[in-house]
């Protein structure tokens, strides 16, 4: 939920924010096991993009992408294990992360794509939508 405010504060104090958004880190891994999406974001003239590192994932098996009342969600899960002689590892977890659309978003003309770990989120804006309208103030007296 990085609003441009939200953005210039977040630059005073970054793991302050960071926490707000994904959950304080010990208690968020206590009470679920899923872990915060790292996330950057971008609000330009025309579009909203966010960037989701996902690093290691099957973008068509592992992620979700889903729009719900102006909300974005991201939902990453992966299982795999790897066994090298007589030793094996595993490598799991579920990842999580919701951010507020900005007003005026085509939430029908969402598109995704995933490159080099890199999950990338597209979001039109109507321009119209956020033109900011001057109030007028009347003096009184």
């Amino acid at each position: 939920m990085a609003t441009l405010a939200h953005r210039r504060a977040r630059s005073a104090w970054p793991e302050m924010f960071d926490w707000l958004e994904t959950g304080f880190p010990t208690l968020w891994r206590a009470a679920s096991e899923t872990q915060a999406i790292r996330i950057e974001d971008d609000l330009q003239e025309d579009r909203y993009v966010l960037r989701a590192e996902l690093p290691g994932f099957d973008p068509e098996k592992d992620i979700e992408i889903g729009v719900e009342e102006g909300m974005l969600s991201i939902k990453a899960e992966r299982s795999e294990e790897r066994k090298v002689g007589q030793r094996s590892e595993f490598h799991y977890g579920s990842f999580a992360r919701r951010v507020t659309l900005p007003a005026g978003a085509r939430e029908d003309d969402i598109s995704a794509e995933y490159k080099d770990g890199i999950l990338e989120v597209v979001v039109p804006i109507e321009a119209a939508a956020r033109e900011t309208h001057r109030v007028p103030i009347q003096r009184k007296e």
